[in-house]
C-alpha cells in the first residue's frame, strides 16, 4: 500500500507495536528516532512511551479509564478533544502500541471518503484472513461534513475498524450524535508550563532526537520564558526552542531576547465563529453580572485582540445593560447605546475605549434581572391567554356604535384623579390581581418600588370609596367630595413615595 501524502511530510511520525506476525506495517518504521534529521524538532521528540508522555493525568493517572486501557492492551473507538500541541495524537499512538491491532491513521484535511473506503476494505480484509484487528486513526475529524461522518458508523458498529478520532472543535457542534453515541469523548486540557518546560529540557538534553549534541547554553529562567509563550501548546514551545537554537548556533546562549525574537508574535487563541467564541463572550457577560470590572476588561480585550467585530460586542453590551441591570440603573442602556454609536463614529481603535468605558460602567452598576424576568413572564401569560379580551373601559372607542356598546365607558383619566392615581384594573379580566413586575431593592428599583407600593395603596382605598352604595350607585364613579379634595398631582411628593436621586 503506497503511504499517504502526511505520512510522506512526516506528519504521523511511526510508533512502536504495528507490526504484527507475517505482516508488517509499510505505514510506518519501528522507531521515532528513526525519523530524518530535518523533521521538526517536534516530529522528533514525540514521546515513544508513557513515562515520556506528559500533561492529561486526569485521564492517564492510576485507577484512570485511558491508563486501564493502556495496561490491558485493549482499547475501543474513542475521540479525544483538547487545543493544538496536547497530545491528541501521540496518545492515539501510545494506545494503539498496546495492542496487536494494526495502526492506519490519516488527516481529514488531506483524505477524503475515497480514503476512508480504501482503508476499511484493507481493514475488512485483514480481519477475515488474520483475525487482526485496525485501529483507524482520523485526525481532524471535525473537518468531515456529517455525511462523510456518516461512513464510519456501520464500520464502527461492526467491529471491521475502532475509530479514534482526533479534534480541536467541540465536538457537541462538530461531530454527529450517532457517531459520539459510539465513541465517547476523552477531552485533553492545554499543558501547564510546567509539563512543557519538562518537554523543552528533555529535548535540550537529549543528544539522538533533540538538541543535545548543539552544545546550547541556557537557565530556567529562559526555560520558563518559552513555556509561557507557548500557551500551552507543546509543538509551540518545541517550535520556538528549535527557531532559537537556528538563530544562536550549535554552542550558541538562548537568552529572553532569542526566545522573543524565536516566539515572534503570540496569536490569541479565538475563533470567531467556534466554540472560543462562545466561551469568552460568555467569560464578558458574566464578569458583567458578577460586577467584576477588571475580568469584564480583560475578556473584552481577549475578544478585540482575536479579532471579533467591535459592533457585535457592542450589541452584546446592550444586551447585558438589559438584562442584568434593567432598572437598577436606567442610565446603563443609556450608555452601552452611547458606546455602540461612538464606536461606530470614532471607529478602531479609539472607539474601543467607548467599549471598554461601557463594559466598566455595566460591570460597576447595580444588578437587577426583574424586568428581564418580568418579560419572560408576560411572554409566557400572552401565550396562554391569547385571547383575553381588553376589558371595556380600556377599550378604543371612535365611533358612536362602539361607545353604545359600552367601549371606554366608566374610564377614568389618571391626570386628574386624586393623587394621579385611578382605582381601575387595566389586565384582562381572567388575570386580574396577577403581579408581572417585581422591582428589586437596588438602585433605581428601590424607589420603583416604594411609588408601586404607593399605587397600589391608593387603588385599593379608592376602591373601597367608590365601591356600590344601597342606591346601586356604579363603581368608578368618585364622589363629588373626592373629586373636589385637593388633588396631590406628583407620587413623589410629601405623602407619597420617598424622594431621592435617582440611579
Amino acid at each position: 500500500m503506497s503511504r499517504g501524502p502526511a505520512e510522506e511530510l512526516g506528519l504521523f511520525p511511526p510508533h512502536e507495536g504495528n507490526g504484527g506476525p507475517g505482516e508488517p506495517d509499510t505505514r510506518s518504521r519501528s522507531r521515532s528516532g528513526d525519523l530524518p534529521g530535518e523533521a521538526p524538532l517536534a516530529a522528533r521528540m514525540r514521546p515513544r512511551t508513557l513515562e515520556e508522555f506528559q500533561g492529561q493525568s486526569h485521564l492517564l493517572g492510576p485507577g484512570r479509564v485511558l491508563r486501564a486501557m493502556l495496561d490491558r492492551g485493549e482499547v475501543g473507538s474513542m475521540i479525544f478533544w483538547g487545543p493544538p500541541g496536547s497530545g491528541k495524537t501521540t496518545l492515539a499512538r501510545l494506545l494503539a502500541s498496546r495492542t496487536d491491532a494494526a495502526f492506519e491513521s490519516f488527516s481529514a484535511v488531506t483524505e477524503g471518503v475515497g480514503k476512508v473506503r480504501e482503508t476499511i476494505a484493507q481493514a475488512r480484509e485483514r480481519l477475515r484472513s488474520s483475525g487482526r484487528r485496525t485501529i483507524l486513526f482520523c485526525d481532524e475529524i471535525h473537518r468531515f461534513n456529517k455525511a462523510q461522518q456518516d461512513a464510519f458508523l456501520p464500520h464502527v458498529e461492526s467491529g471491521t475498524i475502532i475509530l479514534m478520532g482526533a479534534t480541536t472543535e467541540n465536538p457537541s457542534f462538530e461531530v454527529v450524535r450517532p457517531l459520539l453515541s459510539r465513541a465517547p469523548v476523552f477531552v485533553l486540557e492545554p499543558l501547564s508550563q510546567e509539563e512543557i518546560s519538562a518537554i523543552l529540557r528533555l529535548a535540550l538534553e537529549d543528544g539522538e532526537r533533540g538538541l543535545g549534541a548543539q552544545d546550547l547554553a541556557w537557565d530556567e529562567d529562559v526555560l520558563r520564558l518559552m513555556a509561557r509563550e507557548s500557551d500551552g501548546d507543546a509543538r509551540r514551545g518545541l517550535g520556538i526552542l528549535e527557531n532559537g537554537a537556528n538563530l544562536v548556533g550549535p554552542g550558541g546562549t538562548l537568552t529572553p531576547a532569542v526566545v522573543k525574537e524565536a516566539a515572534q508574535l503570540r496569536f490569541a487563541v479565538y475563533d470567531k465563529s467556534g466554540e472560543e467564541h462562545y466561551n469568552l463572550i460568555s467569560a464578558l457577560h458574566k464578569s458583567v453580572r458578577g460586577s467584576d470590572p477588571d475580568a469584564a476588561l480583560y475578556w473584552l480585550a481577549r475578544m478585540l485582540d482575536g479579532g471579533e467585530d467591535p459592533l457585535y460586542l457592542a450589541r452584546r453590551l446592550i444586551r447585558m445593560a438589559t438584562e442584568d441591570i434593567g432598572l437598577s440603573d436606567p442610565a446603563a442602556l443609556r450608555v452601552a447605546v452611547a458606546a455602540k454609536d461612538a464606536f461606530h463614529f470614532l471607529g478602531s481603535p479609539e472607539g474601543e475605549l467607548a467599549l471598554a468605558e461601557a463594559a466598566v460602567y455595566l460591570a460597576t452598576a447595580p444588578k437587577s434581572n426583574r424586568v428581564y424576568e418580568a418579560w419572560g413572564h408576560a411572554r409566557r401569560l400572552a401565550r396562554e391567554t391569547p385571547g383575553a379580551p381588553v376589558p371595556l373601559h380600556i377599550r378604543n372607542a371612535p365611533t358612536t356604535l362602539m361607545r353604545d356598546l359600552g367601549y371606554g365607558a366608566g374610564y377614568r383619566y389618571d391626570p386628574h384623579e386624586p393623587d394621579g392615581v385611578a382605582a381601575q384594573r387595566y389586565l384582562p379580566e381572567a388575570l386580574e390581581g396577577t403581579v408581572v413586575y417585581r422591582p428589586g431593592s437596588l438602585g433605581h428599583e428601590a424607589i420603583i418600588k416604594k411609588r408601586l407600593d404607593w399605587w397600589a395603596k391608593k387603588r385599593s382605598e379608592g376602591n373601597r370609596a367608590v365601591s356600590p352604595d344601597k342606591d346601586g350607585a356604579g363603581a368608578g364613579e368618585a364622589s363629588q367630595k373626592e373629586l373636589d379634595s385637593p388633588v396631590v398631582r406628583d407620587p413623589e411628593v410629601e405623602g407619597g413615595p420617598d424622594t431621592g436621586a435617582e440611579g
